[in-house]
């Protein structure tokens, strides 16, 4: 059962740029690990400073095991460029 992990994140302002960087360096760690499915990054067309951030994973455990053994040196850049921390949800599909 895939299941999503959906992150909905602001930047501070004048950060959106660091924070895409940032979340694009997440990205790039987190696709090769063991039970990740795919990752999509968005922006909001209408606020720069809005972004959501999806994993696919085969499963809540296998999300929480890539979670241990992901640098965590990783979110530094992205936790200074946040304005709050992230809505984070998992969600099950119904529909693909």
């Amino acid at each position: 059962m895939t299941v999503a992990r959906h992150y909905i994140m602001h930047a501070k302002e004048g950060m959106d740029a660091e924070l895409e960087t940032a979340l694009r360096a997440v990205a790039d760690a987190v696709r090769p690990l063991p039970g990740c499915e795919g990752v999509e990054m968005l922006r909001d067309l209408g606020n720069e400073r809005r972004f959501v951030f999806i994993e696919k994973w085969a499963d809540i455990d296998a999300h929480k095991a890539a979670g241990a053994v992901l640098d965590k040196g990783l979110f530094a850049p992205m936790m200074a460029a946040l304005d709050g921390p992230p809505d984070g949800a998992y969600f099950d599909y119904l529909i693909r």
